[in-house]
């Protein structure tokens, strides 16, 4: 068992490539020392786990969970229909105290939802957000949310910076991190009526909190916590990804059209793939579930081997981390710091003011 800590459970049937990448990334993590439980149709799983070869004196259990969730189901209604499907098994897992992390590339919905269900919010959480590591010039990031909830209040992203804040600092090690809230300019009269009211109240919290910041900002490392709704969160993540990917191609094509070039990407191979590095996804895993009461990440549904066994490290870092309670703590500050009447109708005053003709 990897530095005192419970097994992570592992959703064997999530993702695209399951069993298969799940199994071998949860090996690979077994052999470095971290305790697995492996969820699914236990059949299926020990026959993947034999097709593998996995030495049986890996620290690798096996949990019988017959059903599986699958992509296209909406999330809430497998949860209550599906009782023993592997999502569900692995949090119970992490509620019963048998693991100490959950870690699934299935239905993100369904794994948001089932850990509402199962393990409950923490503290005053009013609504557990998706935290995503960024790749950063300098240290990392974090942006939360990242796609669990689409249309937010001002209190739900008061609170998402309160639990992105906590978990930069205990998590990450970021001393006193800078929070700042994702809008359309740097100024104070930019964003929405939520984000104006949003902004009113972090800037009287103890917050180190840096005002507004644009989506350039996002990879520069000048921020530690990046605070969104979750659609724009998600769409700003996969832009990333998409934009990553397209550099990537064309240098690779740049650099084989000639022998000069050829020669070129020679000498700069080494930089070049310490930059794939740092903006592959596959690098961080996955992304943690902030706001309920365990440690629960949430993989690519593309994830391969090295996406899981990462995402199973993230786990059991969180769980080191043991912050839970902490987290719970600071979203209870939201309601103090949040004059939701006042802010609200002095924002949405404001936006009316603006786009009134003028006479």
């Amino acid at each position: 068992m990897a530095q005192g800590i419970a097994p992570v459970a592992v959703d064997a049937m999530g993702g695209d490539n399951a069993p298969g990448a799940i199994v071998q990334g949860a090996i690979d993590a077994a052999r470095k020392g971290q305790a697995i439980i492996l969820v699914g149709p236990e059949e299926r799983v020990r026959a993947e786990l034999e097709r593998q070869r996995a030495s049986w004196s890996l620290p690798i259990q096996v949990r019988h969970a017959p059903e599986v969730v699958g992509m296209e189901e909406h999330p809430g209604q497998a949860m209550r229909r599906k009782k023993a499907n592997s999502i569900r098994v692995a949090l119970e897992l992490v509620r019963d105290g048998e693991a100490s992390a959950a870690v699934s590339a299935g239905n993100s919905g369904a794994v948001m939802a089932g850990a509402m269900m199962v393990l409950g919010c923490a503290g005053d959480v009013q609504r557990p957000a998706i935290l995503s590591v960024l790749p950063a010039g300098k240290g990392r990031s974090v942006m939360l949310d990242a796609g669990a909830n689409v249309d937010c209040r001002p209190a739900h992203l008061v609170q998402f910076a309160l639990m992105g804040e906590v978990y930069s600092r205990r998590v990450l090690g970021v001393a006193r991190p800078r929070v700042a809230l994702l809008s359309n300019g740097e100024e104070a009269s930019k964003g929405t009526a939520v984000t104006r009211a949003a902004a009113a109240a972090l800037g009287r919290s103890e917050l180190r909190f840096q005002g507004y910041c644009e989506g350039r900002d996002l990879l520069r490392g000048e921020l530690d916590v990046v605070v969104t709704d979750g659609f724009t969160g998600n769409v700003a993540l996969k832009t990333m990804e998409g934009t990553a990917q397209a550099l990537a191609e064309m240098m690779r094509d740049a650099l084989r059209r000639t022998l000069p070039a050829r020669l070129g990407g020679a000498l700069v191979k080494t930089a070049l793939d310490e930059i794939r590095r740092r903006v592959d996804w596959r690098e961080i895993g996955g992304a943690p579930l902030l706001g309920v009461k365990g440690v629960v990440v949430i993989a690519h549904g593309a994830s391969d081997r090295r996406a899981i066994s990462n995402a199973v490290a993230l786990a059991a870092s969180g769980a080191r981390a043991s912050c839970t309670g902490e987290i719970g703590e600071a979203a209870s500050l939201a309601a103090g710091l949040l004059e939701s009447e006042r802010d609200a109708a002095e924002a949405i005053t404001a936006t009316r003011r603006r786009r009134a003709p003028e006479a």
